[in-house]
C-alpha cells in the first residue's frame, strides 16, 4: 500500500533523514520507534505531506505522491493526528470534527462518519458543543484522531499518540488504534512508548539518527539485546 523509498528529509542544511525504506500493506498496524530525535515526527510529517522530500520516493498504491501539494496527500487517503493534538482549542468540538470533512467524499458522508466516531469514542457525544480548549488531554487526543477519521483515509498516521496522557488513558487509546485497524483502516504508528507500541503492531521499524537501523516482527525485535537494552532498561 506505502511504499518508502531512500527518503531523506532535511531543515536547511542539517538532515533529519538519511536514505529512509519501509513499506506499510494494506490492512496492517505498522509502528516506527526510536529515542527521541530519530526523525519519527520528520518521517510522519513527510509522509504525510507536511514536509518536502529532498530525495526519494513516497508511493501510495502505486502513485508517487512525493511532490504533490500537502491537500493532495490527504485526498489521495491519508490523515494525520500530529503530536500535541493541535486542535483549535475556541472552537467547539463539533466543528473541530467538521474541519476534518472537507473533501468532497467524506463531506458527502459527514453524518455517517460523525456516528461512527462518537460510537468510537462515546465521551464526545457529551462535549460535541463544548470548546475544545475546556476538554482534558485524553479527550482531546480522541477528538484529534475523531477528527482524522472524519476525513474517511484509507491511511492513518498517528504521532506519538501517547503523550502525555495518564497509564489508564494510555490503554484506552490504544485499544481503540487496535479497534480502528481491526476494522480495516492501515495504521502507521509513530511512538516513544516501545512497548505499547510493539504490543499493539504487526511489525516495526527501528529509527535512529534518521536511519532505520533494525526492522520485523515486534516479538523478534524485543528479544534482541541491544532493544531490550536501549528502549527497555533490561
Amino acid at each position: 500500500m506505502l511504499e518508502i523509498r531512500e527518503l531523506e528529509v532535511a531543515y536547511g542544511a542539517a538532515r533529519a533523514l538519511w536514505g529512509v525504506s519501509l513499506d506499510l500493506h494494506a490492512g496492517e498496524l505498522l509502528c516506527v520507534v526510536g529515542p527521541n530525535g530519530a526523525g519519527k515526527t520528520t518521517l510522519i510529517g513527510a509522509i504525510s505531506g507536511m514536509l518536502r522530500a529532498r530525495s526519494g520516493r513516497i508511493v501510495l498504491d502505486g502513485r508517487d505522491l512525493t511532490h504533490l501539494p500537502p491537500h493532495r496527500f490527504c485526498e489521495a487517503g491519508i490523515a494525520l493526528v500530529p503530536e500535541g493534538r493541535r486542535l483549535f482549542t475556541g472552537m467547539s468540538v463539533l466543528e473541530n470534527l467538521e474541519l476534518g470533512s472537507f473533501t468532497r467524499n467524506a463531506k458527502a458522508r459527514r453524518r455517517q462518519t460523525l456516528d461512527q466516531v462518537i460510537e468510537l469514542f462515546p465521551v464526545i457525544e457529551e462535549k460535541l458543543a463544548s470548546p475544545a480548549g475546556e476538554l482534558s488531554g485524553g479527550q482531546q487526543q480522541m477528538v484529534a484522531i475523531a477528527r482524522a477519521l472524519m476525513a474517511r483515509p484509507r491511511l492513518l498516521l498517528l504521532d506519538e499518540p501517547s503523550l502525555g496522557l495518564s497509564p489508564r488513558i494510555v490503554n484506552d487509546m490504544f485499544a481503540a488504534i487496535r479497534r480502528i485497524n481491526a476494522e480495516g483502516m492501515s495504521v502507521l504508528l509513530v511512538e516513544q512508548n516501545v512497548a505499547m507500541a510493539m504490543e499493539v503492531s504487526q511489525r516495526a521499524y527501528v529509527l535512529e539518527e534518521g536511519r532505520v537501523v533494525a526492522e520485523g516482527l515486534p516479538q523478534a525485535l524485543m528479544a534482541r539485546p541491544e532493544i531490550q537494552r536501549a528502549y527497555l532498561g533490561v
